[in-house]
């Protein structure tokens, strides 16, 4: 059972560390995209106005030991100005009650990534508890996200507890029945996910590159499409596992073709089975768009990871919009439970105008994919057993 604020009791006078994930884009000065600094809002301000002094750890970039240009300074000045209230910085005794304070960057401390217990050690000594809100972070074994757990009482933060609900109301404990969208370039950089899947959803939805691959297993000559040809036994051995689950693989039949990679290229749509050799596969075709969309009315949650077509090139946007948009519609309508997760995922959803209307949508990325891979999460496996 992991313990969240609403279990902590007073913190008063207390020194709270919060595990945060601050690692945000930044050019020159200016953070791009502040919704991870927004995702810890809730717990930062509810324990300050608590009376506790909150000390906020998170990494930065990925440091070589002490880099100037990837202090987190900058980083907690646009925290201020996200939280409306004043934020220090570096001060490692922490304040007043009621006072918020950003420790720098944990990947200056070479312990931090070999979860020295001698680092861990000092962390503690800064704080009375500690509360973990950086899901994002948790796939990582680290001082700051799983070694204190294990040194002083550990939470989980608001961010956390919400991450956690929806991802266990998506695949852990999911309405039937589920679906899962798969996108993305490489059938290699998601091999574990596939595999997993096809044990836990009733409908696997294949798109991107990876469909390409998929087909060519099955004999589909794909042209000149992105495809890991090397896997088609790999293919082939997944959709076995898929029919022996009683899963449901649903790929492509028609797809959307061009000559070039680039965006307006001359285009056309064809079955598979007519794909040129001098074409590549860049979207799917709309009839398989609409098929896709009526497996979805059927079913009652979903797991979204990765764009359906090169979505960043329009038109090649156009099935991951239009897939995108049933799904908000059906959650929106109270027939789908949506969680969607990952870097591209996020951007395509956002693209699509669609994200605000899933369920949930992780900012996670590595741990988003940990988690649907079915791996335990360090982060999130200390807290069980936390202090």
């Amino acid at each position: 059972m992991i313990r969240g604020l609403d279990d902590i009791g007073d913190v008063t006078g207390k020194r709270v560390l919060v595990r945060a994930d601050l690692n945000v884009p930044m050019a020159d000065g200016v953070v791009g995209d502040a919704t991870r600094l927004e995702a810890v809002v809730p717990t930062i301000a509810e324990l300050a106005d608590a009376g506790a002094a909150v000390l906020v750890l998170s990494h930065f970039g990925r440091p070589k030991g002490h880099d100037a240009s990837l202090s987190l300074r900058p980083v907690a000045d646009a925290l201020a100005g996200v939280l409306g209230r004043p934020v220090s910085f570096d001060q490692r005794t922490g304040g007043a009650p009621g006072s918020i304070t950003v420790l720098e960057n944990t990947r200056f401390s070479a312990g931090e990534e070999a979860n020295d217990p001698a680092l861990v050690a000092e962390y503690a000594a800064l704080g009375d508890l500690y509360v973990n809100d950086a899901f994002s972070a948790a796939h990582r074994a680290h001082a700051s996200t799983e070694g204190l757990a294990h040194v002083l009482p550990a939470f989980a933060g608001r961010a956390m507890q919400a991450e956690l609900a929806a991802l266990e109301k998506a695949l852990d404990k999911p309405e039937h029945p589920v679906a899962a969208v798969v996108g993305g370039a490489k059938v290699s950089s998601k091999l574990d996910v596939l595999t997993h899947l096809v044990t836990k959803v009733d409908h696997l939805i294949i798109g991107g590159g990876m469909a390409n691959t998929f087909l060519a297993a099955r004999g589909v000559n794909v042209g000149k499409s992105l495809c890991e040809h090397d896997l088609a036994a790999t293919a082939l051995d997944i959709l076995a596992r898929a029919d022996a689950a009683h899963c449901t693989v649903h790929l492509p039949y028609d797809v959307v073709v061009a000559k070039e990679f680039k965006a307006n290229a001359p285009h056309r749509t064809v079955n598979v089975h007519e794909v040129a050799a001098d074409e590549m596969i860049l979207d799917i075709g709309e009839a398989a768009v609409e098929a896709l969309g009526d497996v979805l009315k059927t079913c009652r949650t979903l797991v979204w990871n990765g764009p359906l077509g090169a979505f960043e090139l329009t038109p090649f946007d156009t099935a991951t919009v239009a897939l995108a948009r049933i799904a908000a519609a059906l959650t929106q309508a109270g027939t789908l439970v949506s969680v969607a997760g990952g870097g591209d995922t996020v951007a395509a959803l956002n693209h699509a105008g669609a994200g605000d209307d899933f369920t949930y949508v992780s900012t996670a990325g590595g741990a988003f994919l940990e988690w649907m891979e079915g791996k335990p999460l360090p982060g999130v496996v200390a807290l069980e057993g936390a202090a």
